[in-house]
């Protein structure tokens, strides 16, 4: 039986330098998790200030929570609003994204940056202009004008993951069917939406994600009514200090983790779906 030996061909200094890169890898990684490593426990502590280390546990903040009619409020809002507003991002930025593939269509990277734009802008500058916009249009101030700027926030997500969807796609399919006698509609429901529709989940989750950790345009836009769950965390900060709002910063933590771990599986099986091996 014969054995393989694998030799290094690393030198003392290329060897000393993965170590360091590592280790420096591993040093920023502790540095961006270890607020949340700190929020978590707090959020179990019985005690109504901010007590660490805890002494004792509870679930009392999670109760309060779901219990009281602000934060209550704030949670249906919040869930409303990125759902209708996911809802128009996801249609719009799709159908967006569909035309923009066309090789033949004028003016298509002006159009595409006007598009992308909300991801570049600060959204400071976005929530300003809507404000004004949507005042002339008398939609501010209440969740009109929240849906449609979260909807305008979360197009560009769309557009982006559909449009790496389509990069691959053989537009000799669609022809193919409309030659057959199926409509525009028909055409894209039976052909390009069972190759794209991981693209489209994926930006659909992308824009609920925005929309429901969304505070700057809601505090342009929002009335008194329209308390969101981080409109109500940044209130709370202000006015009220709370261990509830860590409570709902767990909750927030573990909504990004599982949006982040289902946003991975969408992509390898939409890197099967166009037969990319990993």
């Amino acid at each position: 039986m014969q054995t393989r030996m694998t030799v290094s061909y690393e030198t003392h200094a290329q060897r000393y330098g993965r170590y360091a890169f590592l280790v420096a890898c591993a040093l920023i990684f502790f540095f961006l998790v270890a607020p949340v490593a700190v929020v978590v426990p707090l959020a179990f502590n019985s005690d109504s200030f901010f007590n660490f280390p805890i002494h004792s546990y509870s679930l009392r903040w999670f109760s309060n929570l779901f219990t009281d009619p602000m934060w209550g409020l704030s949670i249906r809002n919040s869930l409303m609003i990125a759902v209708i507003s996911t809802t128009l991002a996801t249609v719009l930025g799709t159908a967006a994204a569909v035309g923009l593939n066309h090789r033949n269509l004028p003016g298509k990277r002006l159009i595409m940056a006007a598009i992308l734009s909300p991801m570049i802008v600060p959204v400071i500058i976005l929530a300003v202009g809507s404000y004004f916009f949507y005042s002339r249009l008398g939609v501010a101030n209440n969740l009109i004008g929240i849906v449609l700027a979260h909807a305008v926030l979360g197009m560009p997500f769309v557009v982006v993951t559909v449009s790496a969807t389509l990069a691959g796609f053989d537009h000799s399919l669609m022809r193919a069917a409309r030659n057959l006698g199926a409509s525009p509609l028909t055409a894209f429901g039976s052909v390009v939406l069972p190759v794209v529709w991981p693209g489209v989940l994926s930006g659909a989750l992308f824009a609920f994600a925005t929309s429901f950790d969304e505070v700057v345009v809601v505090l342009f836009l929002g009335g008194p009514e329209q308390r969101t769950l981080p409109r109500q965390m940044w209130n709370g900060l202000r006015e009220h200090l709370s261990p509830t709002i860590l409570a709902a910063a767990v909750i927030l933590i573990v909504f990004a983790v599982v949006v982040l771990m289902t946003l991975e599986a969408l992509r390898r099986r939409g890197a099967a779906l166009r037969g990319i091996k990993e």
